[in-house]
């Protein structure tokens, strides 16, 4: 029998209310523009519109009878392409102009790569004269934050400010891809200060956000590959040739958009030796994308491309084997075997057993053997056969297997509740050091034997003001030197930290952090939990499969006059500019601050990063990345173009490295002096006429949501003022300096969805139109795309009391069941209409067909879809939450576990007054105090 039903609209869903300021017909919908006295309004968009950039159908009137060289006029924007904006432009009459394609070939008479376009000045590169016409830039508009309440949160999921760049700017003209997408490398300002008194003024950064890979696997991402090694760099400043360079002496040199420099071009460009036959030279990857992958020849190439090497450290004290680790994690690995990338079969692996002895296994060539070897010298450890310990994964698979299901049988019921972590990680170095690879330790307890031992730390410091000396300092200077040995020796070490005491993340954190790896940290796990072996299981088995960049470097080169000051993520700085990554992961993301040492005085600057590394199929690849951004020597088109995520992300990786140096409190007080700052400047220098105490509290419309971001991660855990157990806060401040900014952004600010009065179609496929190739007629077809709620704000003022919600904070997921929700969701959802029968915690949803209802599988598509990431390992568990009614027939110890469960995730309601820290409201009117003094 279905169990659809309709719910009565006041008793199901809430009344519509009305907002606080209504917009009107013809108001942006991106942002009210406010009346200033004497400020001369901006124009009015239609409803809808972004009004913080001007539209295509905008253009023509604004353009009739206008000099385009005129400073006033506005910035041309092209429309929306795949919901990405595209780089709008305009013609600058008497500006150097690109080549053109040549008809005649590569072998056309005169021109070995094609003669320049007609008027063209040959090697004159695009802005060498100084007098070429100012391009229009974003125009400012500014938002009233205390006006504008509750905060307008779909700005989250807003692309930056566009990047206004001429068309003659690429060699290949009107090219559309030559800008990198900001899921590869943004920066904080799409505007670039001119000077550095300029940059200071504002008291914006300015830094990059980079991320060279976007997915867990190749298949997944859509990067062109050059892949006939031959390789044009500039001989000065080695950058790689890019779609910004110019042409010169009739198309048989380029120069370096970076440096300036005249470069020959390489016959292979436009000529086949292998096949005989010319190429077109405007067809090559390198000149129409922003992000290509060279395969590189030999000279690059130190040593021939390694295998990918997996030593596997698997603690098997008494607490990991009575907690059920030893047995989840050998059990993971064998399923997982089959995904570990092994293109060329040449992956090995290796394990350790560890406890307060070394556990070696010996694999005997050519059969299913394998030879348990014990070292209980652990002060000076060392390989018995150590050319039969790391071996060959795809000619040993029988006798891996065998180990991996035999594996918890050998450390059965024992009481050792050593754990010699420290000599266990020489080991595993000492074993793949020759080659290079991965160290995956998993532990389930303190190291408390041998080099690296550690101690419980005193828990009553936390929230104090000498936490970070006492808790969030490294106890132990091994963990550091060890980590800068192994990414010298090009190892990466991994941790899966699964204890339900006190295990020293802060500590043991710091060897993923200097080698390129991450630290994962369960809370209590145990297998006895089905949901904590499903986390646990999937996230290493994704990690497992991950495909990684061996022997990877990172640097990022700039224009003239600009250059990388400060580097931030989890990398080894092996030079000034040279990140080294002994595996390069792909589910994190680094920050570089960058500084300007002199005057630009050209209207674009240019940065490219690139990623030497070598694949795990066995090439030596190098992955470039470009982004070229306008000048500007006036303060608000620094505004209007600022990228407020990437701001909050370099202010996240500022505050996480002072938390570590000095206190939380000096990390929050950073956010806050640096926001009062941004918004002072913007009152003094930007909006004339405001200066009073009784002005608005205003900033630019593209940074509205900087306030509530900044405000938010004050009241996040890893920076929180309230006490927190020290494993939780070290995790948390280790997950914002490596999460990239669309999951940082939802760790700091989490999305909540009101899944009871949902749109029909959320939890179903997204219907979308196609042209069918048959009739040529339009038809509507499901999409594979699950269509989600809008999200709502982070404050429980806006939730009903018979509300069904779901929080989503990257690491975990809420499912709140308001206490006096509706019987009839309630059996819908759970298949009981008694609400006190729920299972709440970490749980599963029942599992009900379509059919059956209807509620229940939109509701876990929902979940299903926000699990789905291409980009990280994560896995959120589900926790069910009761919220409170009149009547709660619940035992005392029950009871106690909800009251926690509740102020956990209403611990993501950040909007709210929570503790001892303000609501935003307020913040709003403390920060509106600060400015005004």
């Amino acid at each position: 029998m279905s169990k659809r039903r309709a719910y009565p609209q006041p008793q199901y869903a809430s009344t519509p209310q009305a907002p606080v300021a209504p917009l009107q017909p013809g108001v942006p919908a991106y942002g009210v523009p406010p009346v200033i006295p004497g400020v001369q309004s901006p124009p009015v968009q239609q409803p809808g519109v972004n009004a913080n950039y001007y539209q295509p159908d905008q253009l023509a009137s604004q353009f009739q009878g206008m000099n385009v060289g005129d400073a006033q006029a506005p910035a041309a924007q092209a429309p929306a392409v795949n919901g990405q904006y595209q780089y709008g432009n305009y013609q600058q009459p008497g500006a150097n102009q690109p080549y053109q394609p040549q008809t005649g070939g590569y072998n056309a008479p005169g021109a070995a790569y094609g003669a320049p376009a007609t008027g063209f000045s040959a090697g004159t590169a695009y802005g060498a004269s100084t007098s070429t016409p100012s391009l229009p830039l974003n125009e400012l508009y500014s938002t009233d934050l205390i006006r504008e309440l509750p905060p307008s949160i779909s700005d989250l999921s807003l692309p930056p400010p566009p990047i206004i760049i001429p068309p003659n700017a690429t060699v290949v003209p009107d090219s559309d891809s030559a800008n990198a997408s900001p899921d590869f490398l943004r920066c904080t300002l799409n505007v670039v200060p001119t000077t550095n008194s300029l940059l200071k003024k504002s008291k914006l950064p300015l830094a990059l956000v980079v991320r060279p890979y976007t997915a867990l696997h190749d298949s997944e991402e859509d990067v062109a590959v050059s892949v006939d090694t031959v390789i044009s760099r500039c001989r000065r400043c080695r950058a790689y040739i890019n779609p910004f360079i110019t042409l010169a002496d009739q198309g048989r040199r380029w120069r370096c958009n970076l440096c300036n420099l005249l470069n020959d071009i390489p016959m292979g460009f436009t000529f086949d030796e292998l096949t005989n036959t010319s190429k077109n030279f405007y067809d090559r990857p390198e000149l129409n994308y922003a992000v290509t992958e060279f395969v590189a020849p030999k000279e690059y190439l130190a040593r021939s491309p390694p295998p990918c090497v997996y030593c596997f450290l698997i603690d098997v004290s008494a607490d990991a084997v009575n907690s059920g680790l030893t047995a989840t994690v050998t059990r993971t690995i064998l399923e997982s075997l089959d995904r570990i990338p092994n293109t060329n079969k040449t992956s090995r692996v290796a394990f350790i057993g560890v406890d307060s002895s070394l556990h070696y296994f010996k694999f005997a060539e050519g059969t299913d053997g394998v030879e348990m070897l014990i070292v209980s010298d652990i002060d000076d450890p060392f390989l018995p056969y150590p050319d039969s310990l790391l071996v060959n994964l795809e000619e040993n698979r029988p006798a891996i297997e065998k180990l991996l299901l035999d594996f918890p049988g050998y450390f059965e019921g024992t009481a050792n509740t050593g754990l010699a972590l420290g000599p266990a990680l020489k080991s595993g170095h000492k074993m793949i050091s020759s080659i290079g690879g991965k160290v995956i330790a998993f532990a389930a307890s303190l190291p408390n034997i041998g080099e690296g031992k550690l101690s419980v730390r005193d828990e009553e410091q936390s929230g104090k003001p000498k936490e970070s000396q006492t808790l969030l300092s490294v106890a132990d200077k091994f963990y550091k030197a060890f980590a800068v040995e192994c990414n010298s020796a090009q190892v990466t070490v991994d941790l899966f930290l699964t204890s339900s005491k006190y295990q020293d993340v802060a500590t043991l954190s710091n060897l993923p952090r200097y080698t390129a790896g991450q630290t994962h940290f369960y809370r209590a796990w145990s297998a006895a939990t089905a949901e904590d072996v499903t986390k646990f299981s999937k996230e290493v088995s994704e990690h497992l499969s991950m495909e990684i960049a061996l022997e990877a470097v990172l640097r990022v080169r700039s224009s003239s006059g600009v250059r990388g000051s400060a580097f931030f993520g989890n990398f080894f700085n092996r030079s000034s500019d040279l990140c080294s990554f002994p595996t390069y992961p792909r589910d994190q993301s680094y920050v570089i601050e960058v500084s300007i040492e002199e005057t630009i005085t050209k209207p674009l600057v240019f940065f490219q990063a690139a990623v030497l590394h070598s694949t795990h199929f066995g090439e030596r690849r190098i992955r470039v990345i470009n982004l070229a951004l306008p000048t500007s020597s006036k303060l608000d088109d620094v505004y209007a173009s600022a990228d407020q995520l990437a701001i909050v992300n370099y202010f996240t990786q500022k505050a996480v490295e002072k938390a570590f140096s000095h206190s939380l409190q000096d990390a929050r007080d950073l956010l806050i002096k640096s926001l009062v700052d941004i918004v002072s400047v913007y009152k003094k220098e930007l909006v004339a006429g405001n200066i009073s105490g009784s002005s608005p509290l205003q900033v630019s419309t593209n940074l509205r949501m900087l306030p509530l971001l900044l405000f938010s991660l004050t009241k996040h855990i890893g920076l929180r003022a309230e006490k927190v157990p020290a494993d939780y806060r070290a995790i948390a401040l280790n997950n914002l300096a490596t999460l990239p900014v669309h999951h940082l952004i939802k760790y700091i600010y989490p999305s909540v969805y009101s899944l009871h009065d949902m749109p029909d179609g959320c939890g179903l496929p997204e219907q979308v139109t196609q042209i069918n190739e048959e009739t040529g007629e339009e038809e509507t077809v499901s999409s594979t795309n699950i269509l989600l709620p809008e999200a709502i704000n982070d404050s429980k003022t806006s939730w009903e009391n018979y509300g069904l919600y779901l929080i989503d904070n990257t690491t975990e997921l809420f499912l709140w069941v308001s206490g006096d929700v509706v019987p009839g969701l309630v059996h819908d959802l759970f298949g009981t209409e008694n609400l006190y029968t729920i299972p709440f915690g970490k749980t599963q949803l029942p599992e009900f067909s379509f059919e059956e209802s209807e509620f229940n599988y939109r509701v876990r598509q929902i979940i299903g879809k926000l699990r789905e990431q291409k980009d990280q390992i994560t896995w959120k568990n589900l926790y069910v939450v009761v919220g409170g009614s009149s009547h709660e027939p619940m035992e005392i110890t029950t009871q106690r576990d909800l009251m926690a469960l509740r102020m956990w995730a209403t611990s993501c309601l950040v909007e709210d007054k929570t503790g001892s820290d303000q609501a935003y409201r307020e913040f709003l009117n403390t920060l509106k105090g600060k400015v005004s003094q």
